[in-house]
């Protein structure tokens, strides 16, 4: 499976955020609803709209579940704890991969290396460059479920280890995740399809095709 990211000219890094959500919202959404471990049967609503400006991914998540927990506010904080997102990229077929992990009130993680182990975490001052904007809605009219909503807008610069002039026809591989460790319904979802013995995201092996229009 090949995720063909569209490219816009009508979107730049000053563009607002609620503008940008509007955009992504008109966008195709692909579902994040693979179920790797069986035994983390839970699975919420969640899907994302991806798209690029050359210089900046536009990402945005869309979520529906049970409950959230958001305990962490400071970024490179474990926000997999939380009710959280995630998108894994590796360029130029690298082994080394960046993953970017957000919490429902958009606290982020920002790592790159080869494992889930040997990871080097970001700058503070790189993590602040990546915009980003939640809403939250509890539905009362659908049993009281957790509408959340996350938009991200990630500068081709915060991928400090190379050197990107233009995302435009760019080949990639990725993953997209969301996850809640310490959800009471602990649940482990996959854009992609993963095989591995328990929960374990770091897995480039098995990252889909990602190509920037």
């Amino acid at each position: 499976m090949q995720l063909s990211v569209a490219y816009l000219d009508t979107v730049n890094s000053k563009t607002s955020m609620d503008d940008i959500s509007s955009v992504l919202d008109k966008a195709e959404r692909h579902a994040i609803q693979q179920i790797p471990w069986p035994e983390f049967s839970y699975k919420p609503e969640a899907s994302f709209s991806i798209a690029h400006t050359g210089d900046c991914i536009l990402l945005k998540y869309f979520i529906q579940e049970k409950t959230i927990r958001a305990v962490h506010y400071s970024d490179n904080s474990p926000v997999h704890e939380d009710s959280c997102v995630e998108f894994f990229v590796t360029f130029d077929n690298n082994e080394k991969y960046y993953n970017v992990e957000f919490n429902c009130i958009g606290a982020c993680l920002f790592g790159f290396g080869k494992n889930r182990l040997q990871r080097e975490l970001l700058d503070d001052d790189i993590l602040r460059r990546i915009r980003r904007q939640v809403g939250i809605k509890v539905n009362q009219e659908n049993n009281n479920l957790v509408n959340w909503e996350l938009v991200a807008m990630i500068p081709v610069d915060v991928f400090a280890y190379h050197k990107i002039l233009s995302l435009q026809k760019m080949q990639c591989r990725g993953n997209f995740y969301k996850c809640g460790d310490k959800l009471p319904e602990p649940h482990f979802l996959s854009w992609q399809d993963m095989k591995a013995i328990e929960p374990a995201f770091h897995l480039s092996e098995f990252f889909g095709n990602i190509y920037f229009k």
